[in-house]
C-alpha cells in the first residue's frame, strides 16, 4: 500500500476521505493543495501529516513565497500532531543552511525515514505479543497514516507476519470513522483477521475477557508521558486499567513535544461540527441542537503500560530521556 507517492515534482496522496470504497490520488503541485489536503484531511495521520508538510514546505519555497509564510501556513493546518513542526523545523533548517536546491532533498529523507523509523518500532513492539493475542486497536495507525508502514498497525503487521494467530478488535472510532473505513480496509488488505466494533463497546468486550491487549498510536507526547491521541483514547486507558490490560503507544520519537512538560500544554483541535451531525450526506443530528467535535483526548501517563519507539520500549518515566540515546 502506497499512501503517499513522490515523482517528478508531484506529491500524490491517496485521498482518506474516499476509503474503503474508492482509491484515488489527489495531485498536490503547490504549497496551497498539500495545506487544502492536510486541512480536509485527504491525508491524515501524525507522521503522514509531517511528510505532507515537508512537500509543501519544498514547493512553497520553489515558488517563490517567504520562508516564514509557508511555515505559518503549513503549521496552522492541524495544530495537535507534533510531527507537522518537527518537519516544519528540520525545512527550514535545511533552507537555511543549503538553501531550496536542498529541499526537496530534505523531504524524501523525512518521507524515507519514515518507513524505516516504523519498521524498527514495529519489531520493538512485536516483542509485547504472542500468538493467540487479541488485540484491541483506536482510530488508524497503520500504512495511511504514515508514509507507508504504520505504528500501532505496524507493531499489529509485524505480530502477525511473525505468528500469522491474532486477532484485532478495531474501534470504529467516530465521528471520521477512522477505525471501520481505514484500519478496517488494511487489515482485510493483509489478511489479518480482525472485528470492527462500536466505540461504546469497548468496556464490554474487556469485562468478558476478550481483549488481551490495547495498542495505539499518538500526535504528541509530552515529556512526562502524557499522550494525545484520537478522542476516545483516554477512556479506552481507563477501561484498560480498570480491567488489568496492557496498554501500549507506538509513536516515532519525532511525535514526543520535548518543549511540554505535561499534556496539559497541548493544544487539542476542535473540528467543524458538520462531522458529528452528517454521516456521509445524511444528517442524524436534529436542527438547532449544540454540537462538540474536539478531535483528540490526552491519556494521563500513570495508564499507559510502555511506550514503543524507533529507539525502543520505554515507560512513561524514560521519555524524556530517549534524546540521549
Amino acid at each position: 500500500m502506497r499512501p503517499i507517492i513522490y515523482d517528478n515534482n508531484t506529491l500524490k496522496l491517496l485521498d482518506q476521505r474516499k476509503l474503503p470504497f474508492k482509491q484515488n490520488y489527489c495531485e498536490c503541485t503547490d504549497l496551497e493543495d498539500v495545506v487544502e489536503a492536510i486541512r480536509d484531511m485527504k491525508v491524515r495521520g501524525a507522521p503522514a501529516i509531517g511528510v505532507a508538510a515537508a512537500f509543501g514546505f519544498y514547493f512553497g519555497m520553489k515558488n517563490g513565497l517567504s520562508v516564514d509564510n509557508v511555515y505559518n501556513e503549513l503549521f496552522n493546518t492541524r495544530p495537535t500532531a507534533v510531527n507537522l513542526k518537527w518537519a516544519l523545523d528540520r525545512m527550514k533548517e535545511s533552507f537555511e543552511q543549503h538553501g531550496i536546491s536542498y529541499l526537496e532533498k530534505t523531504a524524501m529523507e523525512i518521507f524515507d525515514e519514515d518507513i524505516k523509523t516504523n519498521k524498527k518500532l514495529s519489531d520493538y513492539g512485536a516483542s509485547l505479543f504472542k500468538s493467540g493475542d487479541n488485540i484491541l486497536t483506536h482510530c488508524n495507525a497503520g500504512a495511511l497514516a504514515t508514509a507507508g508502514y504504520g505504528t500501532a498497525l505496524g507493531v499489529i503487521r509485524s505480530v502477525f507476519d511473525k505468528t500469522k494467530n491474532i486477532h484485532v478488535y478495531v474501534d470504529e472510532t467516530r465521528p471520521f470513522f477512522q477505525g471501520s473505513r481505514l484500519t478496517s480496509f488494511e487489515l482485510h488488505e493483509e489478511g489479518i483477521e480482525h472485528t470492527v466494533i462500536c466505540d461504546n463497546m469497548a468496556g464490554f468486550l474487556m469485562n468478558r475477557g476478550m481483549v488481551d491487549k490495547v495498542i495505539v498510536g499518538a500526535d504528541r507526547i509530552a515529556c512526562n508521558g502524557d499522550a494525545a491521541n484520537k478522542i476516545g483514547t483516554y477512556q479506552l486507558a481507563v477501561l484498560s486499567d480498570y480491567h488489568n490490560i496492557p496498554f501500549y503507544i507506538a509513536a516515532p520519537v519525532s511525535s514526543i513535544d520535548f518543549s511540554l512538560s505535561s499534556g496539559e500544554e497541548i493544544p487539542i483541535e476542535y473540528r467543524d461540527v458538520s462531522e458529528v451531525a452528517y454521516c456521509g450526506d445524511n444528517r442524524i443530528v436534529p436542527d438547532g441542537i449544540d454540537i462538540l467535535n474536539p478531535a483528540f483526548d490526552v491519556t494521563p501517563h500513570h495508564l499507559i503500560t510502555a511506550f514503543i519507539t524507533e529507539k525502543g520500549i520505554f515507560q512513561s518515566e524514560g521519555i524524556k530521556n530517549i534524546q540521549r540515546r
